[in-house]
C-alpha cells in the first residue's frame, strides 16, 4: 500500500509543484519549494536540546493551538519549540507567536523530504493539531523513534466516509501514532473505527475552548477604533472570514440596514486576503465607500459612518472582533464548514453565523445552547437578526455575557493535552 501511495505521489509531482507555484504567484508570496522538500537552515540548539515540533495546517489551527503552545513553553522553557504550517498565511501568523522559536513549512509527503526534515529538526516529540494523517511523515517519525501525538483530533462526517473506504491502508498508518487526543467521544469512536488502537485514544476536549476570555474595556475599543480609522461613535458590525458567495449577502444586508439605521459601520474581512480585489469590485458596484486596511496610515482621519473597512491583511481579525458590537462569522452561509465562533464569543461580542457549520458542529450547538449567538438561514435572516440586536443594546450585552460563560465552563483541554505530551517527553507514557 505504501508503494502504491508513493508511486502515485511521484506521478503527481509535476502537478503538485505547478499548483504551489501558481498558488504562491497568485497570492504574491514565495513558493518556498526548497523548504517543502525538507531543506531548511540548520537548527543550532545542540543534541541535548531536542525541539518539540507542533504542526498546524493554517491560521485557524495555529490560533486554536496557541494556548497549547504557551503551555508547552511554560512547562519546558529551555526546549526549542518549532511550529510548522502548510499555508503561507498560517506560516505568517505562526511566526509572530513569541513562544515559537522557529517557524517552518511542513514538507510534501515524500519519504526523502520527510526524512531530511526530521533529521534537521531532530524533535523529541511531534504534536499534530487536528487530524493531519500524512502516511510517510508518520511512518518516518515512527522509524526514527519520535513519538507523535494527534492533538485536538476530530473526524468529520465527510472524512469518516473517506477513511472507512480505505481503512485497510490507514490502519497501519494510525499504528505509527503514539497517542490520539480527540475532541469528543464521537471523534474517539470514529478514530478507533478507522483503525486506531483503542488503548492509545483518549478524549481531551477541544483546545478552541481554551482561548483567553478577555472582554474588551471601552478604552481598548476606542484605542483600536482610532488605530483603524473607524468612527468612535459608530455601531460596528464585523463580517469575518467570509468566502466567495457570502460577501454579496453581507453587503446587501449592510445596505438595507443603513437605510433604516444611521451610525453603522462595517468591517469586512475575507477569509483569504488575496480575494480583496474581487471584494473591492463588489463594494464599488454597490456604491459603498471603503478603504483597504493596507492603505491606512497612522494619523489618517477616521472613516465615516456608512462606509466600510476592507481587511486585506492577516493576523488582525481578533483586533477587529474586539472593537466590534456585532460579529458575523463567515464560511457558514456557503458550504465551507464554518469558522471559529469562539473567537468573538471570548471577547463578549454577540455572534451570528449561517447553517453550514459542519466543521464546528459542537461549537455551534453550544453557542446556541448558551444563548451566545444566533444561526441565520440566509442573508435576509442575517439582516433581521442584526436589526433586532441593534434595537436591543441590553440583549446584545446579555448575549455577549453568555459567550463568556460558555468559554469559562468548557475550558480545560490544554491541561489534558499537556498531561499526554509531558508524559511522552518525560518517559511516563
Amino acid at each position: 500500500m505504501y508503494l502504491l501511495y508513493n508511486i502515485l505521489l511521484l506521478l503527481l509531482l509535476p502537478l503538485i509543484i505547478g499548483w504551489h507555484l501558481y498558488r504562491s504567484a497568485s497570492r504574491g508570496r514565495p513558493a518556498a519549494l526548497a523548504e517543502r522538500f525538507g531543506f531548511i537552515r540548520e537548527l543550532h540548539y545542540g543534541a541535548d536540546r531536542r525541539p518539540i515540533w507542533v504542526h498546524a495546517v493554517s491560521v485557524g489551527e495555529s490560533v486554536a493551538c496557541r494556548p497549547l503552545l504557551k503551555a508547552i513553553k511554560a512547562r519546558f522553557p529551555d526546549t526549542p519549540l518549532v511550529l510548522s504550517n502548510m499555508t503561507e498565511t498560517g506560516r505568517q501568523v505562526g511566526s509572530g507567536f513569541p513562544e515559537v522559536d522557529r517557524a517552518i513549512y511542513f514538507p510534501f509527503d515524500y519519504p526523502f523530504s520527510v526524512r531530511r526534515l526530521l533529521r534537521t529538526v531532530n524533535p523529541s516529540v511531534i504534536v499534530v493539531v487536528e487530524t493531519e494523517l500524512w502516511p510517510n511523515f508518520l511512518r518516518e517519525a515512527a522509524t526514527a523513534g519520535v513519538p507523535v501525538v494527534i492533538a485536538n483530533g476530530r473526524i468529520s462526517d465527510r472524512s469518516l466516509r473517506g477513511y472507512l473506504r480505505v481503512k485497510a491502508f490507514f490502519r497501519p498508518v494510525l499504528a505509527n501514532v503514539s497517542r490520539f487526543c480527540m475532541q469528543g467521544e464521537e471523534d474517539a469512536r470514529r478514530i478507533v473505527a478507522i483503525g486506531a488502537p483503542a488503548d492509545r485514544v483518549s478524549v481531551a476536549r477541544n483546545l478552541k475552548f481554551d482561548i483567553p476570555v478577555a472582554p474588551a474595556a471601552a478604552e481598548r475599543k476606542t484605542e483600536l477604533r482610532e488605530r483603524y480609522a473607524i468612527p468612535a461613535a459608530a455601531t460596528v458590525i464585523t463580517a469575518g472570514s467570509t468566502h466567495q458567495g457570502e460577501e454579496e449577502a453581507v453587503i446587501a444586508s449592510y445596505l438595507e440596514l443603513l437605510a433604516g439605521t444611521p451610525g453603522l459601520f462595517m468591517v469586512l474581512a475575507p477569509r483569504h486576503p488575496e480575494r480583496a480585489a474581487a471584494v473591492a469590485e463588489l463594494l464599488k458596484h454597490n456604491g459603498i465607500i471603503f478603504r483597504r486596511r493596507s492603505e491606512l496610515n497612522p494619523g489618517d482621519p477616521p472613516l465615516l459612518a456608512g462606509q466600510l473597512l476592507l481587511v486585506d491583511t492577516v493576523g488582525e481579525l481578533m483586533q477587529f472582533y474586539t472593537l466590534s458590537d456585532i460579529v458575523f462569522v463567515g464560511g457558514s452561509l456557503v458550504p465551507k464548514g464554518g469558522h471559529n465562533l469562539l473567537e468573538p464569543a471570548s471577547l463578549g461580542v454577540p455572534v451570528l453565523f449561517g447553517p453550514q457549520m459542519n466543521n464546528f458542529r459542537e461549537i455551534a450547538a453550544l453557542v446556541k445552547e448558551y444563548g451566545a449567538g444566533c444561526e441565520v438561514a440566509d442573508g435576509a435572516r442575517l439582516t433581521t437578526e442584526i436589526r433586532q440586536l441593534l434595537a436591543d443594546p441590553a440583549g446584545r450585552r446579555e448575549m455577549g455575557e453568555c459567550g463568556l460563560r460558555l468559554l469559562r465552563e468548557n475550558n480545560g483541554a490544554t491541561e489534558r493535552h499537556m498531561a499526554v505530551i509531558a508524559g511522552l517527553i518525560e518517559g511516563r507514557s
